[in-house]
């Protein structure tokens, strides 16, 4: 397998963290109760709640899109146990699935643990439920939120895992991969909050953890660094650079 393009592992797991740290520590539900009025009528409510063009094309039919590339994913890695074309991109097509499978397996198991509401269950946006923070006391309610992290938002954001699978091979392709995952997750959230499922803070912890997921199984299963060589210069300083 050929070495690795050189990563910086250091300042992209250390930015998403601080961000994640930021995002607990400044007044999010501020901005978040803001940005959602702007998508809230007090009249009709929720300007995409009945949209038909965002819960049939760009939720279901998007989710569905998402499920048969990771079928795709798990019968590529298949096919490539056999002496097959595919033997090539074995690794990949492996950390594929992995990346694929975890950065959506989570949503579920953290929707449970935290509860908190979505925007259209709560009072203020004609709602009947209590507001409930990410951290600190949850008001008691008949039926716990499941809107922590956004679930659609993962559809897009996780095939962010594309770009690690092809930087090393097509780095041209994977910085498109990269803008159209970035892209597509964008729209996803986009569309959850104007119909009232999700607030924003929602879907930025979706993007992050969906980056740090792809990235850690990246640094696991595909980076290969190039051996390093020590090379003594004339001036008789230690020159260490990659071969």
């Amino acid at each position: 397998m050929p070495h690795s393009r050189p990563f910086n592992f250091m300042l992209w797991s250390g930015l998403p963290l601080a961000a994640m740290a930021l995002l607990l520590l400044v007044d999010v539900p501020s901005v978040d109760f803001a940005l959602a009025h702007l998508f809230y009528d007090p009249q009709a409510g929720f300007i995409g709640r009945h949209s038909a063009f965002l819960e049939d094309v760009l939720h279901d039919r998007a989710k569905q899109a998402v499920i048969i590339l990771g079928v795709l994913a798990i019968t590529g890695f298949l096919v490539s146990l056999l002496p097959t074309r595919l033997r090539q991109w074995r690794r990949q097509l492996g950390y594929l699935v992995l990346a694929l499978g975890l950065s959506t397996a989570i949503v579920t198991p953290l929707k449970a643990v935290t509860a908190v509401q979505c925007p259209w269950s709560l009072t203020e946006f004609g709602g009947v439920e209590p507001y409930s923070p990410l951290l600190g006391q949850h008001p008691f309610v008949d039926k716990p939120g499941r809107c922590w992290p956004g679930g659609h938002a993962s559809a897009g954001f996780c095939l962010l895992a594309l770009f690690f699978v092809l930087r090393d091979r097509r780095p041209r392709l994977a910085r498109a991969t990269l803008v159209g995952a970035l892209a597509l997750g964008s729209l996803f959230s986009l569309g959850r909050m104007m119909q009232g499922a999700h607030f924003l803070s929602h879907n930025v912890w979706t993007l992050l953890f969906d980056w740090m997921i792809s990235l850690a199984c990246y640094r696991l299963v595909l980076y290969r660094p190039a051996p390093l060589e020590a090379v003594v210069r004339a001036d008789g300083m230690l020159d260490v650079s990659s071969s």
